[in-house]
């Protein structure tokens, strides 16, 4: 499982996608050297390119090629994002946690914050804030 969507408007971009990267869908991506990678729990704010729209695989046939990949981003404020985590509970609500990896949160790292949980839906799930080049 990774982030998805649950409220509010976004929309598709193509990016360049850094060639012979496989990626998981709905994962968090950034850019290095001008091309999109894997996102980090490193990976500071300012410098989330989205959430990338479908897989990356090495079966794809233009995997170890320069090309486009459509990246999802929202287009209004406070987008709602569904993802996965560890341990989540209701004091988390509202504090602005880092990336545990490219496809999930770690809610007991504060360092970066990077996504706000404004809802715990179990331990392992949470709804919230995704701060997309640098803003909620």
């Amino acid at each position: 499982m990774s982030f998805r969507k649950v409220k509010g408007k976004t929309k598709d971009v193509y990016l360049p996608v850094t060639p012979s990267t496989a990626l998981p869908a709905r994962s968090i991506v950034t850019f290095s050297s001008g091309k999109l990678v894997a996102a980090t729990a490193g990976t500071l704010a300012p410098n989330l390119a989205g959430v990338l729209v479908g897989a990356i695989t090495a079966q794809d046939e233009d995997y170890a090629l320069d090309r486009l990949v459509a990246v999802e981003v929202p287009v209004e404020k406070n987008v709602i994002y569904e993802f996965p985590t560890t341990g989540l509970v209701a004091t988390d609500i509202g504090v602005d946690v880092d990336l545990a990896d490219n496809v999930s949160v770690d809610r007991s790292a504060t360092t970066i914050g990077v996504v706000r949980p404004t809802k715990v839906l179990s331990a392992t799930l949470g709804q919230g804030l995704l701060k997309i080049n640098g803003a909620y």
